[in-house]
C-alpha cells in the first residue's frame, strides 16, 4: 500500500499542528466496513529503541475467520522527529508508510495502535494515514489521551461514548469481562459505533485486537533481531 495523498513529514512542532488542523476537514466520521465482511485486516504498531534511536515499525495482515497471519511488513528508520504529544504520526507515519510498502496484500481494514479522532486536533496517527491512503482506519489505544468518559459496565462488549469537547470522538469498550477498556476511536472512512463493533469482532481470548497483537508482537521480534 502506498499514499495516494502527498506526506509531509520534515516540519517544526508548530507546522506540523497546523498541517493537523488543515488535514482533519479532510476526515470521514462514518460507514466502515461491515463485520461479517471483513477479509482481511492489517494491525499496525511501533517499537522504539531508544540506544540506537531506531523505529521498528510493523504491518500484520490477518485473514478472517479465523485470524490467521497471512503476510507482514516491516521498516527500520531513524528517529528523526521528537516524541511530542499529539504528533506522533510525524515520528512512527514514514516508517508505518515503509512498512506497508512492503506488503502485497490490500486489507479491508487498517487497526493501529494509537489514537484516530479522539486527540486534540481530531488527527491521530490512525487518521492521519487513513486520509493519506484514503483507506478505511481505527485507531485503538490502551491509554487515553483527551475526552471525558463514564466506565463502560463489566461485561464484554460493553461500551460508552468517549466525549472531548462536549463532542462524541470515540468509544470506550471492554473488550474482554472485568479487564481494563480500550479507548476505540474512528480514523477514516468508518463511524464511531461502526468502530466500536469492528474492534469487538477483531478480539479473541485478550484485551487488544488481534491484528494489533500481532504487529506488537513483530515490531518487538524486529527490535530484537535487528
Amino acid at each position: 500500500m502506498q499514499p495516494v495523498a502527498p506526506c509531509l513529514w520534515e516540519l517544526t512542532p508548530a507546522a506540523a499542528r497546523q498541517l493537523q488542523e488543515e488535514l482533519r476537514a479532510q476526515v470521514v466520521v462514518e460507514g466502515g466496513p461491515a463485520a461479517e465482511a471483513l477479509r482481511t485486516v492489517a494491525g499496525l504498531d511501533v517499537a522504539f529503541c531508544r540506544r540506537r534511536g531506531l523505529l521498528f515499525a510493523a504491518v500484520a495482515v490477518l485473514r478472517l475467520p479465523g485470524f490467521a497471519v497471512v503476510e507482514e511488513g516491516g521498516a527500520v528508520l531513524p528517529a528523526t522527529f521528537p516524541y511530542i504529544p499529539g504528533l506522533l504520526a510525524f515520528r512512527e507515519g514514514p516508517a508505518l508508510l515503509r512498512a506497508l510498502e512492503s506488503i502485497r496484500t490490500v486489507p479491508d481494514l487498517l487497526v493501529f495502535d494509537g489514537q484516530g479522532i479522539a486527540h486534540p486536533r481530531g488527527l491521530g496517527i490512525a487518521s492521519h494515514l487513513g486520509v493519506l491512503l484514503r483507506h478505511p482506519s481505527i485507531g485503538v489505544a490502551k491509554n487515553l489521551l483527551v475526552g471525558d468518559y463514564a466506565a463502560p459496565p463489566p461485561e464484554r462488549g460493553a461500551y460508552t461514548r468517549l466525549f472531548y469537547q462536549g463532542k462524541p470522538v470515540g468509544t470506550v469498550l471492554r473488550t474482554r469481562a472485568g479487564v481494563k477498556p480500550v479507548f476505540v476511536s474512528p480514523g477514516h472512512l468508518v463511524g464511531i459505533e461502526e468502530a466500536a463493533k469492528l474492534v469487538l469482532a477483531l478480539c479473541g481470548r485478550y484485551r487488544l485486537p488481534e491484528p494489533v497483537r500481532a504487529a506488537h508482537n513483530l515490531s518487538r521480534r524486529l527490535f530484537r533481531e535487528y
